[in-house]
């Protein structure tokens, strides 16, 4: 009996590359990759010995934007499973570039869905990655945050994730198809980009301690409050989303069971350097014009459905992301300040 076969858009980011390492401890199934030719391979460095021998893991080329690429990845990878995971996906990038993020999360993931609907061959479960910024500005009264909060969002890469989100339920509740969307929550880990908070911070300290910036740590806003889950809770999460009794046009939010302020991950981080006498200061310039700033999500329904529950604490995936940077300070003496 053949193994399964799975698509992952955005294999090349954090959660893309950690489910690939998930899924190969895990499972049987044979891995492609959906990744631009231009993509940045740092994250699935490890994974080029599996690709070069076509052992498991296989990428494919394409683009979100581009629907003949979409078809042809849907005609290599003749998936059982996708998991649509690609995206413009920073916030605040968001802001100089609203027209990208919309065509891509949004038409792309049509684009997506559209190839996979028309093909003909397959029926696969999938998985549409929306995110928890789809909520935006709630008030204290809606914490926890549960499904059927208003939404609210508060960037163009919110708006673009409340696109994504009702397209793919779209696609559940008219064509019958098996999509399923979520809201996760803040994850993190190893290989977080460094444009979101938790992993500058992380880096700016690991470059601090190795010499490589003075000691000043630039922040934005400090006073949010977010739920903290690990990525390799989260790609836990989302292989159980698809082989736990997947349903046609439902929705859930993920997340982590800590919840502090970024002001207190920030001294955690702190805590954890070497260097005890860094100053840290505002930067203007990362500061969003209005914030999702507070994020605490009930996810009672995932786990009543599933079973999943948060296993990595928050110090535990502090630390690997603070580790995570040291590593990458000893190898590279040159880094963007962001």
């Amino acid at each position: 009996m053949s193994s399964n076969r799975c698509l992952i858009t955005g294999i090349t980011g954090m959660v893309g590359s950690h489910l690939v390492d998930y899924l190969l401890e895990n499972t049987d199934w044979e891995i492609y990759g959906l990744c631009r030719w231009n993509d940045d391979m740092s994250n699935i460095n490890h994974l080029i010995p599996l690709i070069n021998k076509k052992q498991r893991v296989h990428l494919i080329y394409g683009d979100l934007n581009d629907y003949v690429s979409l078809q042809e990845a849907i005609k290599q990878s003749v998936p059982d499973y996708v998991f649509h995971l690609a995206a413009q996906s920073y916030p605040k990038t968001s802001f100089s570039s609203p027209v990208e993020t919309l065509q891509t999360n949004i038409i792309g993931t049509t684009n997506l869905l559209e190839a996979i609907r028309t093909d003909g061959r397959v029926n696969p479960v999938i998985h549409v990655c929306a995110s928890s910024e789809v909520f935006g500005r709630v008030s204290k009264e809606d914490l926890p945050i549960g499904e059927d909060v208003i939404f609210h969002p508060a960037s163009p890469y919110a708006i673009s994730k409340v696109g994504t989100d009702l397209i793919g339920r779209f696609y559940g509740e008219a064509y019958g198809m098996t999509v399923m969307t979520t809201r996760m929550f803040t994850h993190t880990g190893p290989r977080r980009g460094d444009v979101f908070a938790e992993s500058s911070f992380a880096k700016q300290i690991a470059m601090i301690e190795h010499g490589l910036q003075d000691y000043t740590l630039k922040v934005g806003n400090l006073d949010s409050m977010r739920t903290w889950s690990d990525v390799r809770d989260a790609v836990r999460a989302y292989h159980m989303l698809v082989t736990k009794n997947p349903t046609p046009g439902e929705y859930y939010n993920i997340g982590g069971s800590f919840s502090c302020t970024v002001r207190e991950m920030l001294e955690y981080l702190l805590s954890q350097s070497t260097v005890k006498n860094i100053e840290v200061i505002t930067d203007p310039e990362r500061l969003r014009p209005i914030d999702a700033d507070l994020q605490v999500p009930d996810t009672t329904k995932f786990r009543e459905h599933t079973g999943w529950e948060p296993a990595i604490p928050f110090e535990e995936t502090m630390n690997d992301l603070l580790d995570y940077w040291r590593n990458n300070a000893k190898t590279n003496r040159n880094f963007l300040e962001r």
